[in-house]
């Protein structure tokens, strides 16, 4: 998503993203938040130049992530990137901040999966509940299952069960696995890298939480929607370990 675009305003790159997370049509995934810079050699450096167009403030986009990333955000995304790359030298006028998230970290409450997974903070006595949260997107139910601590709301692990609800007769003559089945999308234990088939005290890795979330999710899959098969969206590598 590009805030700051010529046209655009604050308010309304604010129901921009409110409109990306609650209209079923939309409901990303993983977000990228880039700000619109000026930069020599673009139309836009040219309107700038002649005062027809003012871009966002350092203080304005920083203003505006701190209410996207508290408000608006669900926990169900990933925030991947909140600036691009651009040499500061290049930039003419626009936001140049290039660690916004270091310096909003102490002004942010970010439910985002990026803010909460445990990284290398994991003990083996750790309390993990299950949670999940349902959302419709694009023609399907999506139930998000995550492995979470109650009171710090550090994320484990998270599995993406899909529940198509449209019926596409050409895909399925395309693709006849996908009938009548329910598809995983993701799964993702997080935390300090483990060696397949060890455990460590210090990583949640390899302690079974990918299988207690695909159990919940064939449960669901089975139980709430009667689907008696799952499709799963992964390389080929790995068949076996989802068998």
């Amino acid at each position: 998503m590009m805030p700051g675009l010529w046209g655009s305003s604050f308010s309304r790159d604010i129901k921009m993203f409110q409109r990306l997370f609650t209209e079923k049509e939309f409901q990303p995934d993983m977000l990228k938040i880039y700000p619109t810079v000026v930069i020599k050699g673009a139309d836009l450096y040219r309107l700038w130049r002649q005062g027809k167009y003012q871009p966002l403030s350092d203080q304005n986009f920083e203003k505006m992530v701190i209410k996207i990333k508290n408000e608006i955000v669900p926990p169900y995304v990933r925030i991947q990137r909140l600036v691009r790359d651009v040499p500061t030298p290049s930039i003419e006028a626009g936001p140049r901040i290039s660690n916004l998230r270091q310096m909003i970290k102490e002004k942010v409450d970010c439910q985002c999966i990026r803010c909460r997974e445990v990284k290398e903070e994991f003990s083996d006595r750790d309390r993990i509940i299950l949670n999940q949260i349902r959302y419709k997107a694009s023609d399907g139910q999506e139930v998000f299952l995550q492995l979470i601590n109650p009171q710090s709301q550090k994320l484990y692990a998270l599995l993406r069960l899909r529940i198509p609800s449209f019926q596409n007769d050409q895909l399925y003559q395309e693709f006849p696995v996908l009938e009548g089945a329910a598809i995983i999308r993701e799964v993702h234990t997080y935390g300090k890298l483990a060696p397949i088939g060890k455990k460590e005290k210090d990583s949640p890795q390899h302690i079974g939480l990918g299988k207690q979330l695909i159990e919940e999710a064939e449960r669901i899959a089975l139980e709430e929607f009667g689907m008696e098969r799952i499709v799963v969206i992964a390389g080929v590598g790995v068949r076996n370990y989802y068998r």
